[in-house]
């Protein structure tokens, strides 16, 4: 690996080959040190994707935004919160007060060696305590930020031709097929083509779990899925996450 911090990927693109002159040499470089942390989960896609789905995803998205801006890539938390797929073998989870002390404690012990600001990559949308790590963690000497935010997917689904609404994707469906196939092809199995399964009424999925509104573990329209899609969605993010870099590069926070 050369010392201008081009990435040597291992473990799927998973984990990066950084030494500490690397890092050392790309902190050098910039006004302020920006680490992101992909944040994923080990819990049920359906018969055709992994359970480590949502780490494959936070971790591509991580990986190219590492290669567009001059950022510090952590290992990705791979197990979290995923409470509500407890029916499906192979689901692991940890508490939402885990979650938050190891955001905390990386935050903390970054800062100690000098990078004072953390965005942290969410590949699962049952990690709601994550946005209570960064909400508190103004004023503390943390710069934090959460990526990507709704907004954000919307903007690239309409990039990259999505036809299912966020509402209806909620699992499995066409966003996340489609960035797997793109990125982790070897990942994807036969059987998306037909596992589209609509149930846009969740209103009681915390309190049920996702078992009550689906059977195969699936929320979504897989059939739509294309690896060109899933292409232009990580392209539309990493531009998205242009602005996030400015922001908590700015020398204030607005």
């Amino acid at each position: 690996m050369s010392s201008s911090g081009t990435r040597v990927m291992v473990s799927g693109g998973l984990l990066s080959l950084d030494s500490t002159e690397d890092v050392r040499e790309r902190g050098s470089g910039v006004a302020r040190q920006v680490a992101v942390l992909p944040v994923g989960s080990l819990e049920q896609h359906g018969a055709y994707l992994p359970l480590t789905t949502d780490t494959l995803v936070a971790c591509a998205i991580a990986r190219e935004i590492a290669a567009a801006y001059p950022v510090h890539l952590l290992p990705p938390v791979t197990i979290s919160c995923s409470h509500e797929h407890a029916d499906w073998p192979g689901t692991v989870s940890i508490s939402a007060v885990t979650l938050y002390a190891v955001v905390r404690d990386i935050a903390a012990s970054l800062r100690r060696s000098g990078v004072d600001t953390l965005v942290v990559v969410n590949g699962h949308g049952g990690n709601y305590v994550l946005g209570n790590v960064v909400q508190e963690s103004a004023g503390t000497g943390t710069r934090m930020a959460l990526f990507p935010a709704a907004e954000d997917w919307e903007e690239a689904c309409e990039r990259a031709g999505v036809q299912t609404s966020l509402l209806t994707d909620m699992h499995a469906g066409e966003i996340e097929t489609s960035i797997l196939l793109h990125a982790h092809p070897e990942c994807v199995k036969d059987g998306y083509e037909t596992s589209d399964f609509v149930a846009d009424d969740r209103r009681h999925l915390l309190t049920l779990g996702m078992s009550a509104y689906t059977e195969s573990g699936v929320i979504g329209r897989p059939s739509m899925a294309g690896a060109e899609k899933g292409k232009e969605l990580l392209a539309g993010l990493t531009e998205a996450f242009g602005a996030y870099f400015s922001l908590v590069t700015s020398e204030t926070l607005h």
